[in-house]
């Protein structure tokens, strides 16, 4: 029985794929399976006449009046024997927990399947349909309706008892009904009715298109996709109609509600079911066809859309023709559509058979890329919903996509997804470089072999080496490249190598790869060998990274041979571990490398190879003549005499004069330049630098009777020497080219010199007396002086122990200069008493002087005497004792020394001559001029004075007070 029904499901998945349909690459959007087990056996023995779907459970009504409930598998669970003719329709409650059952003989039940509740009842009229309310658990819901020729309401009132109502009658038979929370519809032969519960009013009419069509032959498909909208399929005509609240100004005594048709179009085939699927529809289709031989009508294979609702029309989205037990004898009344709203599924019933339409998932759709040989959709798609396969595995996927590729013969993909599928799983890769190596492509799959995590045995890769050594050098040297070394047996492959040198000695591929085989192994010298025999470019490199100097000091002259550049810049940076020496010695029967060798060490230190210039001087003149002159020049230590001999037996007349000239014998240089080279520019420019005047006069005798020569000299002498030495040398009726354009030369050259000469002493003059003013305004600045500082005319101390002096100014006013010392500060360090007003109580001698031995207990260390004036002299201003004022100009001694006559007046005599002398020559400089007042070193211009009283121009105030 199983396998039975297993080559029947297998049928129907097949019947699926027939037609045009099936020829299509398109992918189906539902997948297909029989209810078998207990279905299987009741329509073996019966046939099932309607069907209901819970979330838990099925409903099965057959035509000999049983009713089983059965799981989602088909199996039965319970079994009712209602009537003896056929179940016309089940109804359910959304809890699952009460049916209504109606029967052609007129029987109606309505019972709870876990509970003794119960209604029976009989009519004399078949009984079509049956709907329970949704709700019906609840006390208050307790509501079902029947139809036959007339709607019945039946509700249960509060003693329990049944009353029934007509909701509708007169229009024929009622063959469909729908019960969606508080809105009934049904169908009978004039239309489609919606009645409101809640409102005891009926809301709508939709009529039927079709009138031509037999109720009874083609019955109304009514399906609710929500609580608000109505799907009805009638014919082939589908109407989509919505539920709408009314405007409270437009009920009047119209319903509350009413029905707006959305959605109207036409199909090609009479509609035997509706379902929702999100916003698109199922429907169920019987299909009628004609023969071709006989030209008459037959009953095709059902179809089963999924169509997009538009608003006039629609568009099909996927179409499947189901192949079902007995499709041949069925009608359009014998098929039935029913769905769980819970999960996408979709029963399609019909007498000898139960289908069950799915929602593809995942697995379903990597099947069928899988069948349609899309192994990289099908990868794709697994990798992305990896988390919700159930029966697919990547790895398992990717494995098939490698076997597919090799098949095809792609084999440079399938090795590229290797890397992919296979990942860190050694066992699968090696297990796959096996498969490549029998259909003979390890050269595909090398690429991509894993050279780290994970490591396969080093006998894969030793078998990929082989593979490429046997008909690929630049394979095999390309991977020994690109694979570290400790992937495969090194040994074994230097033997292959061998081998296959043996055949081809001479092969360069073979010797480089057999280089870096030595290197790997570490075998460095065997590795330098090839490399200097390749002269391969990695030879420098191989010495620096390995430190082989010691390796070379016998290659010196194949390591210049292959690049003297780099093996000469190797040896200079190396002198510590192969010595000048040695690399001399080694290269004495190159003398061009030597020379090479050599250049470079000159050009980088003058003194390192000093004991090689002798020998360079033949190099130069033999391999690198331009370099020899700029070599003497900078040599210090190559004999002179020898490069003269070298120079002069090769005729090297610039060198010659050089060496010449370094001699002292600058004559004998200038006659060479004149006799041999005649080059009029070379000699002037040798006089130049020589600058001789000997030389110069040698030149003018050799040039005075060859015009080309004079008129060189004179457009380049006079710089130098006077031109008139040459122009009274001139024979007269000498011709001379272009001696007019030389002497206007000559002149524009000398007047050239006046300008800058003149130019130059004014720059002279303006900068030494810039710096004498500077030096002035230097010496004119106080200076720090201590005990121990004696002046150096009369040697005596320039400062006193003690001393208090007054000075009179033009002004009527006594002004008293104090210095003093601080006790207990070092000798030498003067201490001033700032600016004050009060009256000095000092006592005062005389003549009016006041001396005062005094030492203030606050100094300032180390400040010059003068050097801040408001901080070094106290002026008091005394307003009854006038000082004497000695007469301007008096001339006073010291000393038996006459004192300057531009004291400043106001200083008496006596005085003057107990000033010190640095103190004196201070105050000589305060002498106050025409329009100003001095204090200390700043100047103080009348306009500055208010709101003091204004200066006069004789440096006295208006006030006869000091500013």
């Amino acid at each position: 029985m199983a396998e039975a029904e297993e080559r029947e499901t297998g049928s129907l998945e097949e019947s699926t794929d027939e037609s045009e349909e099936e020829e299509s690459e398109e992918e189906p959007k539902l997948k297909y399976e029989r209810l078998s087990n207990g279905v299987t056996e009741i329509l073996q023995k019966d046939a099932a006449s309607c069907m209901t779907v819970h979330d838990k459970f099925l409903a099965l009504g057959t035509h000999y009046g049983k009713v089983y409930l059965l799981d989602v598998q088909g199996n039965i669970t319970q079994k009712f024997d209602v009537s003896c003719v056929k179940i016309n329709q089940i109804s359910l409650d959304e809890s699952g927990e009460h049916m209504g059952v109606c029967s052609e003989d007129g029987k109606v039940q309505v019972f709870g399947l876990y509970s003794g509740e119960e209604f029976h009842e009989t009519f004399d009229c078949p009984i079509k349909i049956i709907a329970v309310h949704p709700h019906f658990l609840r006390s208050s819901c307790k509501q079902f309706v029947t139809g036959g020729k007339k709607l019945l309401l039946f509700e249960r009132s509060w003693m329990s008892r049944w009353k029934s109502s007509v909701l509708h009658e007169g229009e024929g038979n009622i063959r469909s009904v729908k019960w969606r929370g508080h809105l009934i519809a049904w169908a009978n032969n004039m239309g489609v009715k919606i009645f409101d519960v809640t409102s005891k009013q009926r809301i709508t009419n939709v009529p039927r298109d079709d009138v031509s069509l037999r109720p009874d032959m083609y019955p109304c498909s009514l399906c609710w996709k929500d609580s608000v909208t109505l799907i009805v399929g009638w014919g082939t005509s589908v109407k989509i109609c919505s539920v709408k609240e009314r405007h409270a100004g437009e009920m009047r005594d119209l319903p509350s509600r009413y029905v707006e048709i959305v959605s109207q179009f036409e199909t090609e085939f009479y509609i035997s079911g509706l379902a929702p699927l999100w916003d698109q529809l199922v429907v169920l289709s019987y299909v009628k066809e004609v023969s071709e031989k006989t030209e008459s009508e037959y009953c095709a294979r059902p179809r089963l859309d999924i169509i997009q609702p538009l608003s006039e029309t629609c568009e099909e989205i996927s179409s499947d023709a189901l192949t079902v037990r007995g499709f041949q004898e069925n009608e359009c009344r014998d098929y039935h559509l029913e769905h769980s709203e819970g999960e996408s599924l979709f029963y399609i019933v019909s007498p000898r058979d139960v289908v069950v339409a799915k929602e593809r998932d995942q697995d379903d759709h990597i099947d069928w890329l899988l069948e349609k040989k899309k192994y990289e959709e099908a990868l794709m798609a697994a990798e992305i919903s990896q988390k919700n396969i159930k029966r697919h595995k990547i790895l398992d996927i990717g494995l098939a996509y490698i076997n597919h590729l090799v098949e095809k013969g792609e084999y440079d993909a399938a090795a590229r997804k290797c890397q992919k599928i296979l990942g860190k799983n050694a066992a699968l890769w090696e297990y796959e470089v096996y498969k490549f190596k029998e259909i003979g492509q390890l050269k595909a799959i090398s690429p991509y072999l894993p050279r780290g995590d994970p490591v396969l045995k080093p006998l894969i890769y030793e078998m990929t080496l082989h593979e490429f050594l046997e008909s690929d050098y630049e394979g095999f040297a390309t991977l020994i490249r690109e694979w570290p070394g400790d992937l495969y047996n090194n040994s074994v492959i230097v033997q292959a190598v061998r081998g296959h040198l043996k055949k081809d000695s001479q092969n360069r591929t073979l010797l480089k790869t057999l280089a870096e085989l030595y290197t790997y192994d570490k075998n460095y010298s065997s590795a330098l060998e090839i490399y200097l025999t390749l002269r391969h470019k990695d030879a420098f490199q191989l010495i620096h990274k390995h430190n082989l100097f010691s390796s070379i000091k016998d290659k010196i002259v194949l390591l210049m041979d292959f690049d003297s550049e780099k093996a000469v810049d190797m040896l200079l940076d190396n002198e510590d571990k192969i010595s000048i020496k040695k690399v001399v010695e080694e290269l004495e029967d190159r003398p061009e490398l030597q020379h090479v060798y050599l250049h470079k060490l000159f050009r980088r230190d003058h003194r390192k190879g000093q004991r090689y210039h002798e020998k360079q001087i033949s190099l130069y003149a033999e391999y690198d003549r331009p370099n020899l002159l700029p070599f003497l020049r900078d040599s210090i230590h190559c004999p002179l005499e020898k490069a003269l001999e070298i120079c002069q037996q090769r005729n090297f007349v610039e060198e010659t004069v050089y060496l010449l000239s370094r001699m002292g014998n600058s004559r004998s240089a200038l006659k060479m330049i004149t006799q041999e080279l005649q080059d009029v520019d070379k000699a002037i420019e040798f006089a130049k630098e020589q600058d001789d005047g000997e030389l110069w006069e040698d030149l003018i005798l050799y040039s005075i009777d060859k015009p080309p020569f004079i008129t060189g000299l004179l457009n380049n002498i006079g710089t130098h020497v006077d031109p008139i030495l040459l122009i009274h040398r001139i024979k007269e009726g000498m011709e001379i080219p272009n001696l007019r354009d030389s002497l206007v030369k000559i002149l524009q050259d000398y007047n050239l010199q006046i300008l800058l000469r003149e130019g130059c002493k004014k720059i002279l003059v303006a900068d030494s007396l810039s710096l004498l003013k500077k030096m002035h305004r230097t010496q004119m600045k106080g200076v720090l002086v201590d005990e121990e500082n004696i002046c150096e005319s009369c040697l005596s101390p320039v400062l006193p122990s003690a001393w208090l002096l007054p000075v009179r100014w033009p002004c009527p006013q006594q002004v008293a200069v104090s210095l003093t010392w601080s006790p207990g500060r070092s000798p030498g360090t003067p201490v001033a008493t700032g600016l004050s007003d009060p009256p000095c109580v000092q006592p005062r001698c005389p003549s009016g002087v006041n001396l005062s031995g005094s030492r203030p207990p606050t100094a300032t260390r180390g400040r010059s005497l003068l050097e801040n004036p408001a901080s070094a002299v106290t002026l008091n201003s005394p307003p009854h004792r006038p000082a004497v004022s000695p007469r301007r100009g008096q001339a006073l001694q010291r000393g038996g020394l006459p004192l300057p006559a531009h004291v400043p007046q106001g200083v008496p005599a006596r005085a003057q001559h107990e000033l010190p002398c640095t103190v004196l020559q201070h105050l000589q400089r305060q002498a106050p001029g025409p329009g100003k007042c001095h204090f200390g070193d700043e100047k103080i211009a009348p306009s500055v004075c208010p709101p003091r009283p204004r200066c006069s121009e004789d440096g006295f105030c208006s006030n006869r007070s000091f500013c």
